[in-house]
């Protein structure tokens, strides 16, 4: 089995070689669960890789959201460069699920928008799963989330290979079963094209490079990967496997029976609607369903077609539906990082998302069979944990029952860092005050992270500061995944100087420049101001020698006292071990790139295109379109497709503008 390669300069100190000891000999015993009680900055991702390298077992790592997993995955990224690390989670950008509201009689359709990339590294997670035992993937909640299943994404794999016998048109039409398109002019990820004895196949997993499979009659003469972009050749190759372009792949025969299976079931959910007088729900329902069948006989595929997935993935009635959890072996190991967050927002998902689809099913938007199109149960999501550790500063009572209430704790940073001093006051003209306060920050060339009650409070803070002069953002739940990864960069960069939020800036926001942390109405009871929260929320300025927190309050409440006495505790026993060794602590020095800065660079490209395009005057777009047409067909002749297609996306938003609609 390929072992794990932990490249690291550092050693593990402090109290890291007594919790990596413990966690290794819980897992050896065969412990299903333990819980890593580990303060902010005492080295938690450090830890785990440690035992992430001597276990060697393929993991998951479990974040509650997509910021912290792609901290999290850079991290693990830079301990593990030689290994499989993958970054797994939701691929939309924006995405509106569809619902019916009855006391308005207003259908949403579902709308999103999904990213490409995104797409491209959860391809290439499950191909990582498939192909390797040294794998790592860090992922959001979207891992519970149904996906096509193992045995049809990994049944229906195309093995090639130098002197194989195989039918250029016999390929071509595996590839369509595969899902993939036929696209001679705009070759991009997930196409193929085709040229005389030669296939160009461009991977599902890949962004920058393809495959050509190159024939002699009958016979596959050459298989070369290439760049795409400028037909260079990288690397020949003796053999390759093609993987499915879509997760959401069936065999033949599947999609046959699948077919039969929802038109039976629509002949009897029709019977039953019109047997209780539900006359324009089944009128509606044979409408919309006819309509997705049609679309999936002739074309494989239709929208919203996840919701026959119980027939599609061939499970029963109420059975978990396939998640990426399958595609990990029996014995692999999970991690579930800020557990006190992670675990009851997993356990939340399922009722959500049934409440939703039972709406559309009563008034005939969907069949029966679209409640198992559903995110896992937390108890099945219980029955597939092998063995699990649970991470967190404050790990919540799920968690401390389930390690039956043995906690490995990890107090001590081994750079010194104390936790922060924290101080309280007057709600009293908190902005102003708070003001002063960021000045003196701002003199020492440091960062302040600011949290509100409200995203208005925190955009119209935003706007107030900005009028004053100062260099300020705001961080919520509307803005997109990358665009937020880039905000954080941006403060660590020192573009900006405070950063304004919710409850975003609370769990595993590593930016040691923040030297304040200022918490507004922290005597406002609440999920935002409990215990856990204000805890986490303190140990944001954990990571700087000169951290300190403000809490802007009234009166203190018994979270608030409970809070800064567990700080005090931790600051005094790293204060012992300081003295003992004789530390002087500094500040943490950590690298403001991203694994993902390719991916951000590329999204960033596209929006200031979107704005370059808005810019164009109005009297000016009619003969900029044909401009641009005359350039695209230009590249295309010239075999320079990507450039061809990026002026063809171009030309389409020029022409949503001419018609007034952009």
């Amino acid at each position: 089995m390929p072992k794990f390669s932990l490249k690291t300069p550092y050693s593990p100190s402090g109290d890291q070689p007594e919790a990596i000891a413990q966690l290794l000999d819980g897992l050896a015993n065969g412990d299903r669960a333990q819980t890593l009680l580990g303060a902010t900055g005492t080295g938690k991702t450090f830890t785990i890789a440690q035992v992430l390298a001597q276990y060697n077992r393929p993991t998951l790592v479990l974040c509650h959201n997509k910021t912290l997993a792609a901290q999290l995955y850079g991290e693990l990224k830079g301990f593990f460069p030689d290994n499989q690390v993958s970054y797994f989670v939701s691929y939309y950008d924006y995405y509106q699920p569809e619902a019916y509201v009855p006391s308005s009689d207003t259908y949403i359709p579902k709308d999103a928008q999904i990213n490409e990339q995104i797409d491209k590294l959860r391809h290439a997670a499950t191909r990582s799963l498939l192909e390797f035992e040294d794998v790592v993937i860090v992922s959001s909640v979207s891992c519970i989330y149904g996906l096509g299943s193992k045995e049809a994404y990994d049944g229906m794999l195309i093995p090639l290979n130098v002197g194989m016998e195989v039918e250029r048109d016999e390929l071509i039409a595996g590839l369509v079963h595969l899902l993939f398109t036929r696209n001679d002019m705009d070759f991009h990820r997930g196409c193929f094209r085709v040229r005389g004895d030669v296939v160009d196949i461009f991977p599902a997993h890949e962004d920058s490079i393809a495959l050509r499979i190159s024939f002699f009659g009958d016979e596959i003469e050459e298989i070369t990967l290439f760049d795409p972009l400028t037909g260079n050749t990288i690397e020949t190759l003796n053999k390759t496997v093609i993987y499915p372009a879509s997760h959401y792949v069936m065999p033949e025969e599947r999609l046959e029976k699948a077919l039969i299976d929802i038109r039976s079931e629509l002949q009897s959910h029709l019977h039953e609607l019109k047997a209780s007088n539900k006359l324009l729900e089944a009128q509606r329902l044979e409408e919309r369903t006819s309509y997705d069948l049609e679309m999936i006989e002739h074309t494989g595929r239709c929208n919203g077609i996840e919701n026959y997935s119980r027939y599609l993935s061939g499970r029963e009635s109420g059975e978990p539906p396939p998640t990426l959890l399958e595609y990990f072996p029996d014995d692999w190991l999970l991690i579930v990082d800020e557990s006190h967050v992670t675990i009851p927002q997993v356990r939340g998902m399922f009722k959500g998302d049934r409440s939703r689809k039972s709406t559309l099913v009563t008034h005939g938007f969907r069949l029966p069979s679209a409640l198992d199109n559903r995110p896992l149960q937390f108890s099945e999501f219980e029955e597939k944990i092998n063995q699990v550790i649970f991470v967190s500063a404050t790990p919540g009572p799920y968690e401390l029952h389930a390690s039956e209430g043995v906690i490995v704790e990890q107090i001590i940073r081994p750079t010194g860092l104390l936790d922060p001093t924290v101080e309280i006051k007057p709600i009293e003209n908190q902005v102003d005050v708070l003001f002063d306060e960021i000045q003196k920050v701002i003199q020492n060339e440091q960062r302040v992270l600011v949290t509100t009650l409200s995203k208005r409070m925190a955009q119209e803070l935003t706007n107030y500061y900005q009028e004053l002069g100062l260099r300020v953002r705001y961080l919520h739940s509307d803005i997109d995944t990358l665009e937020r990864i880039e905000i954080l960069q941006g403060l660590r960069r020192g573009e900006f100087d405070v950063l304004i939020g919710i409850n975003l800036l609370r769990e595993g926001l590593d930016i040691p420049e923040v030297e304040l942390v200022a918490i507004l109405d922290a005597d406002k009871q609440g999920f935002l101001r409990n215990r856990t929260s204000l805890i986490q929320t303190i140990g944001r300025a954990a990571r700087n020698a000169q951290g300190r927190v403000i809490l802007f309050a009234e009166r203190i409440t018994p979270a608030m006292s409970e809070a800064i006495a567990e700080t005090e505790r931790r600051r005094t026993i790293q204060e012992a071990y300081n003295a003992k060794h004789g530390i002087v602590p500094k500040t943490i020095s950590k690298e403001v790139s991203s694994p993902l800065e390719g991916i951000i660079t590329k999204t960033k490209s596209k929006k200031e295109t979107i704005n370059a395009i808005s810019d164009v005057p109005l009297e000016e777009v009619n003969q900029r379109i044909k401009s641009m047409k005359r350039e695209m067909k230009a590249a295309a002749k010239s075999l320079k497709f990507e450039q061809a297609a990026e002026l063809r996306d171009q030309i389409k938003l020029l022409e949503l503008r001419a018609l007034g609609m952009r």
